[in-house]
């Protein structure tokens, strides 16, 4: 049995403290909340003073405003007061002026609840020309004639008057008639005396004309026989001269001369033309022969040309598949290569591998891995 030493209890207790602080010391660091090493306390410190700050800042604020409400609500309830105080007063003065100026006497439909309105009212008629004595009120009907006296009176005067009026009017129209008489009768008279001259000036005036247009009736038979006759005359001469023309003009003797035109000898008057001559035939066909020569030398000219762009085509087609088929056995020679040398890669790839399995043999496990981050050292 071992004896406890002292100096061994002492190496008890401080691995018990060295124990407990390292426990300690992986709490502080191995849990993310309460952890602080790493971090920047000084700032921690400004950022929680200035967070105080800013709460003792909104706490004043929040105050002020507070008292502000207050004397808010002061000021309103004093204003309500007031306006309550206001309004009864405005209340009480309306109610003292309608007693004192809008009295029931005063206003415009008083009448319809007067209570003395009965003795106030006037009688239902007061006479037969009463001007409230409406159909309705039946103090007038139909057929009593109570202005007999005043209407009689009135119609025999009317009659009267009539009467004058009418003995008036037929005088009038008496005189009328007679004046209308005598003044038809004078210009009947005188349209007459009118008329009868007007024939007599008629007779001269008609007879002077018939002997004027006898005359110049005369004188104009006479013009037309004399221009008949010069005018006979002149077409015969007319129709000699154009004979004579078309004899001997150049129209029908086909002159050739009379188509050449002022324009120069290149020219022709169309409607002159009698064709071309037969130097000017051959000189067209001469044209015509040089134009088929010429005509044929340019399509054998083309056909040369033709002939050479085939022979150039069918050349760079040779040369063209030629080149094809270098490129394609280049090709081939490469793709052999790059085969051969894909194959040895692939040899040394299969043989590393297989060395690898011979030498490393040992692999990693999970104890391997759970042996990190334990402590805090």
């Amino acid at each position: 049995m071992d004896i406890v030493q002292p100096k061994d209890l002492e190496q008890s207790l401080g691995l018990a403290k060295r124990r407990h602080a390292e426990l300690c010391r992986q709490n502080r660091i191995f849990n993310a909340r309460n952890r602080i090493i790493g971090g920047d306390a000084e700032a921690w410190d400004i950022q929680l003073h200035d967070q105080k700050i800013r709460e003792a800042t909104e706490k004043a604020r929040h105050e002020t405003f507070a008292a502000e409400m207050r004397r808010s609500d002061k000021t309103t309830c004093t204003l309500e007061d007031r306006e309550r105080r206001d309004r009864k007063n405005l209340c009480k003065a309306i109610t003292d002026f309608q007693q004192s100026l809008q009295k029931p006497e005063s206003r415009r439909e008083f009448d319809l609840s007067d209570p003395l309105a009965l003795k106030k009212d006037l009688p239902a008629r007061r006479s037969d020309n009463d001007d409230r004595n409406t159909v309705s009120g039946m103090q007038r009907f139909m057929g009593e004639d109570l202005n007999f006296h005043e209407r009689k009176k009135f119609q025999q005067e009317q009659n009267r008057e009539w009467s004058l009026q009418q003995q008036r009017e037929r005088k009038n129209a008496r005189a009328d008639h007679k004046r209308a008489e005598d003044l038809y009768m004078k210009t009947r008279l005188q349209f007459d005396e009118t008329a009868k001259q007007l024939q007599n000036l008629e007779s001269a005036t008609r007879k002077a004309v018939r002997a004027a247009v006898q005359e110049f009736n005369k004188s104009q038979a006479l013009e037309s026989a004399e221009r008949k006759s010069l005018e006979k005359k002149q077409e015969q001469e007319d129709n000699l001269a154009e004979i004579s023309n078309l004899l001997r003009g150049d129209l029908l003797s086909e002159n050739p001369q009379q188509a050449a035109s002022s324009f120069g000898p290149h020219r022709v008057v169309p409607d002159r033309w009698k064709g071309m001559t037969r130097g000017q035939l051959e000189q067209v066909r001469l044209v015509q022969k040089q134009q088929v020569q010429e005509k044929l030398r340019i399509q054998e000219e083309e056909r040369q040309r033709d002939q050479e762009w085939d022979w150039q085509r069918v050349q760079n087609a040779r040369t063209s598949v030629l080149m094809e088929r270098q490129r394609r056995r280049q090709q081939r020679d490469l793709r052999r290569a790059l085969d051969c040398s894909n194959l040895g890669l692939a040899r040394e790839q299969l043989l590393q591998k297989k060395l690898m399995k011979e030498v490393c043999t040992d692999h990693p496990t999970e104890d391997y891995f759970t042996q990190f981050n334990t402590r805090s050292r």
